[in-house]
């Protein structure tokens, strides 16, 4: 996918501008990422194991399939950033994205619920019908809102990360994550296969 290709995305007319925060605005997003995904990345589809991005002048982007089912792909996407001091790098942000590979749509996964998120918590078990729709709308708009705000800041990373240079296709900058050697005496001693 080339540059014309997202130059064209930006002037398409897209409801989330006119009417943010609504469900077919939130679509809109999600389309948005997956083209800006797949102008990164290459075809989500065609992604396995773990891949990285290294440029001179920006941190290093690692991009890790850690799922698959016919219709959606799971992948971790991250920025590992260099800590003074000899310390392990950190990921930051550490993104877990779902792809639905048909209707081209990516979207930022939430982290795992805690308890105290889950539908009804926080409710009386006596809580009426009048106040179990209350609620269910309440928890509906504040999830179209989170979902709302993680997609945005997923689409102005990826075009950020664009921006760097960080590319598929032609000078692709993306190369198949190799293991250090420590990594793999350590697997080989562990009985841990090889990603």
């Amino acid at each position: 996918m080339s540059t014309f290709t997202l130059q064209k995305d930006s002037y398409a007319l897209s409801s989330w501008r006119a009417r943010p925060r609504s469900f077919v605005a939130l679509m809109s997003i999600y389309e948005s990422n997956y083209l800006r995904l797949r102008t990164l990345a290459g075809e989500p589809r065609r992604i396995s194991g773990t891949l990285r991005s290294r440029l001179p002048h920006d941190c290093e982007l690692v991009l890790t399939a850690t799922g698959r089912s016919a219709h959606t792909g799971d992948l971790r996407l991250t920025y590992l950033l260099e800590n003074d001091g000899g310390e392990p790098p950190e990921s930051v942000p550490d993104v877990l994205l779902r792809v639905y590979h048909d209707a081209r749509l990516c979207e930022w996964l939430p982290a795992p619920p805690s308890a105290s998120s889950l539908p009804g918590a926080g409710l009386p078990a006596s809580a009426g019908t009048v106040a179990s729709g209350v609620a269910g709308l309440v928890r509906w708009e504040r999830e179209l809102d989170q979902r709302w705000a993680r997609n945005v800041m997923l689409n102005k990373w990826l075009d950020y990360c664009l921006e760097r240079g960080h590319c598929a296709g032609q000078g692709s900058t993306w190369r198949l994550d190799q293991p250090t050697e420590t990594e793999s005496s350590r697997r080989r001693t562990s009985g841990t296969p090889p990603r």
